[in-house]
């Protein structure tokens, strides 16, 4: 019995053992990855779309190291840190694309889970309203228009996924998050175009001021 009981050690040891290495990789991998993805948002935001596309080049080589080397370890992959990681990586994605007028990237494309996706496609929002907060600096414009309705259209998909938490890793709760942004973000638009509009009209009715000649005397 002893000699069973020392040999069944000596097999969970060398499981856990491996499973910590994996974890440790892991975990450094997931952390690089976050930091690509960051700094593809960062450099988006400064409009330098090379730069971005870089990092998200990066980025994918990353997630697919996570997928790889994690195939064996479902419980790994699927841990919250690997999930957490994968998830900035698709709230990168979606940011660069949208910012740059191109198609979504899907989950098949990005090659995560529909609950990850999701999950960074909600965290896009707050993305966008930094975007479009930039942009108002110079006055209303089309693309300001243009990134409210991609927040919009992302609003109404994530609206529709009512499951429980446990199949979309909270989504729920940032779904409101989304929507709270979004009304904000609506709120100070308006107000930016209603103060652009009484801008622009007093600077015309100054400007037809200062044409009208008064006479030099009266009579």
């Amino acid at each position: 019995m002893d000699n069973h009981l020392e040999s069944l050690s000596d097999r969970i040891r060398e499981s856990f053992e491996r499973k910590t290495e994996k974890r440790d990789k892991a975990l450094a991998h997931s952390r690089e990855l976050t930091r690509h993805a960051a700094r593809a948002i960062r450099a988006i935001h400064r409009n330098e779309a090379s730069l971005a596309h870089n990092h998200l080049a990066q980025a994918k080589l990353l997630a697919e190291a996570l997928r790889n080397d994690l195939a064996d370890e479902p419980d790994l992959y699927y841990s919250g840190y690997t999930q957490d990681a994968l998830k900035e990586y698709c709230e990168a994605h979606l940011t660069v694309t949208i910012i740059l007028n191109e198609d979504y990237s899907t989950p098949e494309d990005l090659q995560v889970s529909y609950a990850t996706y999701l999950n960074g496609l909600s965290e896009a929002v707050g993305e966008l309203r930094r975007r479009i907060m930039d942009l108002m600096r110079t006055g209303h414009s089309p693309e300001v228009e243009r990134l409210l309705d991609n927040m919009d259209s992302i609003y109404a998909l994530l609206v529709t996924m009512d499951y429980p938490d446990a199949l979309t890793y909270g989504l729920r709760r940032r779904t409101d998050i989304a929507r709270s942004i979004i009304e904000r973000t609506q709120a100070d638009v308006t107000i930016s175009y209603r103060q652009q509009l009484l801008e622009n009209r007093i600077a015309d009715l100054s400007d037809r001021l200062s044409r009208y000649e008064m006479p030099d005397e009266m009579p």
